[in-house]
């Protein structure tokens, strides 16, 4: 089997368990190519022969992750998204192991599942991919502020990101879902691909990322302090079998999502914060990418 494996140098605090892991992949006897990501590293040059593979590694956050899915999209290739970030959303939704043997065994012998693909259109046309959610205002705030921060304080950087911004523009939201437009208020506008964000708080019940849907979350509080019943509802959700919205948010379902607001917002996706503001467009790409998968996902 060969096999792929492209490490981003810049994501997470490290990863120590990376080399136990190419060790455990080299005794069962594949054949293993490794590239590395630094500063300015070109991701497009890093797979520039991806569909000679039978598995491609994405070893680093989820910007890593969404964009090899995204460069070999249609390529029919599984990718394995080896957590060696600051949250690793996709992989905390999907399960994927963090114990290098485990996840060693998984690349070769897991099971591939084709998995929805994001895309987003933003600034003069420029387009990026996502697994986990794209948005706009109070998120990419915080992710610009946790930026400096994830190499010494890990996902606490998000927290800390948070209380840097206490008080976030409140914006109207125009969202086009789908043809219908609807329109709210709030501090952020989310499109969510699955539905754990940081510190495992399920923002919604029915995102999945095999069903050819976004989820719209508009957080509607006004101010941080306002977060906390949402956030611990949230919390309080993963104990109950049949958990209801957490009180603040707004959710809707589709498929082709413009947001528009006013004032125009900041825009991340997977972590990663983009040099536009709103509008943001948003479509899904239907089992566009093949993800392995444990077996018990």
């Amino acid at each position: 089997m060969r096999i792929l494996i492209v490490v981003n140098m810049r994501s997470g605090q490290g990863d120590a368990g990376l080399y136990e892991y190419v060790r455990e992949l080299g005794r069962t006897g594949s054949e293993l190519t490794m590239r590395f990501l630094g500063p300015g590293g070109d991701l497009s040059h890093a797979l520039r022969d991806a569909v000679g593979f039978d598995r491609i590694v994405a070893a680093g956050g989820d910007g890593t992750v969404s964009g090899v899915c995204y460069a070999v999209a249609g390529s029919g290739v599984p990718v394995l998204p080896y957590p060696a970030g600051t949250a690793n959303l996709f992989a905390l939704n999907i399960r994927i192991p963090a114990d290098p043997h485990e996840l060693a065994r998984l690349t070769v012998e897991g099971n591939a599942r084709e998995v929805d693909l994001g895309e987003i259109t933003y600034g003069a046309g420029d387009r990026r991919g996502f697994m986990v959610a794209a948005g706009a205002g109070f998120d990419a705030n915080i992710m610009e502020s946790a930026d400096r921060l994830k190499p010494t304080l890990g996902t606490a950087a998000y927290l800390v990101g948070a209380l840097q911004n206490l008080t976030p523009k409140v914006a109207r939201f125009k969202l086009t879902i789908d043809g219908e437009s609807i329109e709210s208020e709030g501090i952020a506008a989310l499109v969510m691909n699955v539905a754990r964000i940081q510190f495992d708080i399920a923002l919604t019940h029915t995102s999945d990322p095999t069903d050819g849907l976004f989820e719209v979350v508009i957080v509607r509080t006004r101010n941080v302090p306002g977060l906390i019943p949402t956030v611990w509802g949230a919390f309080l959700d993963r104990f109950v079998q049949k958990p209801a919205h957490a009180a603040g948010l707004e959710v809707h379902s589709g498929r082709d999502i413009l947001i528009e607001a006013e004032p125009p917002l900041a825009l991340q996706y997977d972590g990663e914060v983009l040099p536009a503001t709103t509008p943001l467009a948003v479509r899904v790409m239907p089992g566009a990418t093949r993800v392995i998968v444990p077996d018990d996902y």
